[in-house]
């Protein structure tokens, strides 16, 4: 039996953490970083995760010397995403937290290897170009570097791993954020309420979506939210999203390809992502542009796309122009656009449920003439081009004409 073995048994009554990976996790933790100190005092670790960081002046009063790793927001430019250089490498969960209407959602960043193997083992600490230390040097920060440890359930073709570089918060389950994450969850229900600066706060019952694609057959959709997860309902499938990746700027709206086996994103700047069978036409992230991009449609006869502009310019790859809102002063900025079927035209949506139609597209109505509970953030349209679907930010779907209304809703 090894020393980790004999003393994840110890602390099995001794922590409220689920499992034995996660009661691993503490003795894995706690061995990495004072093994000494914890056979010393096996009845707590923390008196040796207090030395997590060698030649730290911190005391274990101090966040950084609870064993934890900080958010990833803290040290990406306030993204709440794996830095560049890491990537995604396991999850757990913890419930009752003030931040999330559900569960709470943390996944592990590790550092990635460069020009060394794991010699047999499992992980690289001297190639991983990370360093243990307090993020930002602060004793007010959680440690980032430090921690050799994997809960696993992503990325599992990536055998040889750094350290933990830091952590993503979410109330979006992992693999809805990151395809090759697992649905197999582990528990520590005292991260449920760990907070850092860089976090919005509490957040309301729903996410902000700013996307929607109805899936071909109408019988489901998925709807994007402005950190790039996807959602799936009905009968869509999950294809990807940019959850975990480093954005520039918040993700705006989504369209589906015509087969409906992929779908693009794009973000503020006009970065567009893509996934499934989404082929990359251009994007306007390389554009100076007069106001955000917003949203964005594809173009069904030639498998491009259009992204428009919170003015209403419409930017159009490997796709026609049929027109804008460019030139008209609005009592609300646009939001979000969707193409007929055809191809030959577009919709475009404003925040308080207005419609413009363009080329073939028919007017079918709109929230514009009453008060909605909610500001729209995008639209889609049915097959027919007799209908479409008006999406507000707190998830649900308004529909018009041949639009029906769907029974599953955020």
């Amino acid at each position: 039996m090894s020393i980790s073995d004999a003393i994840s048994g110890f602390l099995v009554e001794r922590t409220s953490r689920r499992g034995f990976l996660a009661r691993a996790t503490m003795t894995a933790t706690a061995l990495s970083v004072a093994p000494v100190d914890l056979l010393l005092r096996p009845g707590s670790a923390y008196a040796a995760i207090c030395e997590c960081v060698p030649g730290s002046s911190c005391s274990c009063s101090d966040l950084c010397c609870d064993g934890y790793t900080q958010f990833c927001c803290t040290i990406n430019n306030g993204v709440n995403a794996c830095p560049p250089g890491t990537f995604a490498g396991g999850w757990w969960k913890a419930d009752g937290s003030q931040y999330c209407a559900g569960p709470r959602y943390y996944i592990d960043c590790h550092g990635e290897c460069h020009g060394c193997g794991c010699g047999g083992g499992h992980f690289c600490p001297t190639c991983d170009e990370l360093a243990c230390g307090c993020a930002l040097g602060d004793c007010r920060n959680r440690h980032v570097g430090c921690t050799e440890f994997r809960y696993g359930q992503c990325h599992q073709e990536v055998a040889c791993s750094g350290r933990i570089a830091c952590r993503v918060v979410s109330c979006t389950p992992p693999w809805q954020l990151d395809s090759s994450c697992t649905t197999v969850a582990q528990y520590d229900e005292n991260t449920a309420n760990h907070f850092a600066p860089c976090q919005d706060g509490p957040t309301s019952a729903v996410a902000a979506y700013v996307g929607v694609a109805v899936t071909r057959s109408g019988a489901g959709y998925w709807l994007a939210d402005a950190a790039g997860g996807v959602h799936t309902f009905g009968d869509a499938v999950f294809h990807g999203s940019a959850g975990l990746m480093s954005l520039n700027k918040p993700v705006v709206g989504m369209a589906a390809t015509p087969t409906g086996r992929g779908y693009w994103l794009v973000a503020a700047d006009g970065g567009v992502f893509t996934f499934g069978d989404a082929v990359f036409h251009g994007s306007a992230g390389n554009l100076r542009l007069a106001e955000p991009v917003v949203g964005m449609s594809d173009e069904p006869a030639t498998g491009g796309y259009r992204l428009v502009a919170a003015d209403g310019g419409v930017f159009d790859y490997n796709a026609r122009f049929y027109g804008s809102t460019g030139n008209l002063r609005l009592a609300e900025p646009v939001v979000g656009m969707a193409a007929t079927s055809t191809g030959r035209g577009y919709w475009l949506v404003a925040a308080d449920g207005g419609v413009f139609a363009f080329g073939d597209a028919p007017f079918h109505g709109s929230l514009g003439s009453g008060r909605i509970p909610a500001r729209a953030s995008a639209m889609a349209a049915t097959p027919t081009n007799r209908g479409y679907w008006i999406l507000l930010e707190n998830g649900t779907l308004h529909p018009f004409g041949d639009a029906h209304d769907y029974p599953m809703h955020p």
